[in-house]
């Protein structure tokens, strides 16, 4: 029996309704849906931030049981917090580790929580948060160091700094070139083009629509990468979204309205001094709050349900049951078109966001991190290969739901039981070995 491949490919920020839409107008995309599997509505994780979702993704586990509950660290006396960049910080295994164990190659471009893996070959995704460092350093010590030196020096002229689109170009050329000359058992490929204009210019703007119509492309240049391999009829593709974005126009700085009660204390820099007692810790469309040394609960809670724009207060308790950081004391979510900062001086708790503002940190016109059951706030995935159904629709699935599939697709297991399910109703066959 022939082994199969797998390449995943993450479009960030694309939604159901982006295939629902516009699948007419991107041929390379409309080709894996009629020729293989969709479904059509997935439930992202909370919250729907991309760095947790991406190790859901490749673990199958929420993030309290993964480890990485945010995009960025709760380090409220940096101005610039560090991400999850490491593998360190995810808690269970994770699909690549499982792949290598079986001593076969694996690879990823840009994949988030990757760095300092010992995936074969790793482009990670990581910038310099230090000001003794720079891109290079910080690249090569994460990535695989002679592999990124060689994709630099063949493709670095696509590049422009970490800006869109050219940043996908580079990536998506790394990823067709090692598809060739490698041929990796697991190919992960992240793609920022159209998350990064939602997040500039709306979800539905010209943009962001530009960028959908380039991403199926770069799907196209992936698919061909496989052909002249000649793996393609082994190779089993997964398009998929992490999550979807809304619109804004209004910002909640609930570390103004805790400063101004003197349960902590902003500096000059930005930041929060080391004796606070409460602090919001943004997930943008949704917040943590965390405590120390704070008896008022009650006085707090009801803070927060009367602050405008924010939707629903939840406890500790019942955000980790939803997968969420059991360590914080509540979780918030904001209304659409409300999302959470964490700046303290500011002039105002809930402040417009000034359209000059847009493209500076923390100014957006779209945002994510929302609970994932906010209407029509769902990602899809596409299936295709030699092991998926032809001209298959599965209506609604999880995010936790990929993971033990891409699992089957590579003949590999799991060590622990994971809370989603294989989507067996995409699969030709049970795949040998796998339960």
């Amino acid at each position: 029996m022939i082994q199969q491949s797998l390449v995943v490919i993450s479009l960030d920020a694309m939604g159901s309704r982006d295939l629902d839409e516009h699948l007419d107008e991107l041929p390379n995309l409309r080709r894996l849906v009629v020729t293989g599997t969709r479904v059509n509505k997935v439930r992202g994780i909370y919250p729907t931030l991309t760095y947790p979702s991406h190790t859901t993704i490749i673990t199958g586990q929420y993030p309290a049981v993964h480890g990485v509950i945010n995009n960025t660290k709760m380090q409220p006396q940096r101005q610039s917090p560090d991400w999850y960049w490491y593998q360190r910080a995810v808690k269970v295994p994770t699909l690549y580790d499982l792949v290598r164990q079986q001593h076969r190659k694996t690879a990823a471009f840009l994949w988030p929580v990757t760095a300092g893996s010992k995936i074969t070959y790793n482009l990670a995704e990581i910038f310099p948060n230090r000001i003794w460092t720079n891109q290079v350093l910080v690249s090569l010590k994460a990535s695989s160091p002679a592999f990124l030196l060689r994709m630099n020096q063949k493709f670095g002229h696509l590049r422009r700094g970490i800006q869109q689109p050219e940043l996908d170009d580079f990536i998506t050329a790394c990823a067709a070139d090692t598809i060739v000359h490698k041929k990796p058992a697991l190919t992960l490929i992240h793609l920022v083009d159209m998350d990064s204009m939602r997040h500039r210019y709306g979800v539905r703007s010209a943009e962001a629509m530009a960028a959908l119509k380039r991403l199926d492309a770069r799907v196209g240049k992936l698919i061909d990468a496989t052909i002249a391999a000649g793996t393609f009829a082994t190779t089993n593709f997964a398009v998929l979204g992490d999550h979807y974005q809304i619109n804004v126009d209004h910002m909640i700085h609930l570390n103004r309205a805790f400063a101004q009660r003197g349960w902590l204390t902003p500096t000059a820099k930005g930041t929060v001094r080391a004796d606070w007692h409460v602090w919001a810790k943004s997930c943008d469309g949704s917040s943590y709050i965390y405590t120390r040394n704070f008896a008022d609960k009650q006085s707090l809670q009801r803070l927060l349900e009367q602050t405008p724009g924010i939707e629903r207060v939840i406890t500790g308790q019942a955000a980790a049951k939803r997968g969420a950081d059991p360590h914080c004391q509540f979780m918030v979510e904001a209304q659409s078109g409300y999302y959470f900062t964490d700046e303290a001086q500011r002039p105002a708790t809930v402040e417009s966001v000034d359209p000059a503002s847009l493209g500076q940190p923390d100014r957006y016109h779209g945002v994510h991190g929302y609970d994932p059951d906010k209407p029509d706030y769902f990602t899809t995935l596409v299936l295709n290969g030699p092991a998926i159904k032809a001209h298959e629709t599965i209506e609604e699935a999880r995010l936790i739901d990929e993971a033990p599939t891409f699992a089957k697709l590579l003949n590999v297991q799991f060590p622990e039981t994971l809370p989603g399910q294989v989507l067996t109703a995409a699969l030709k066959e049970a795949q040998d070995g796998v339960q």
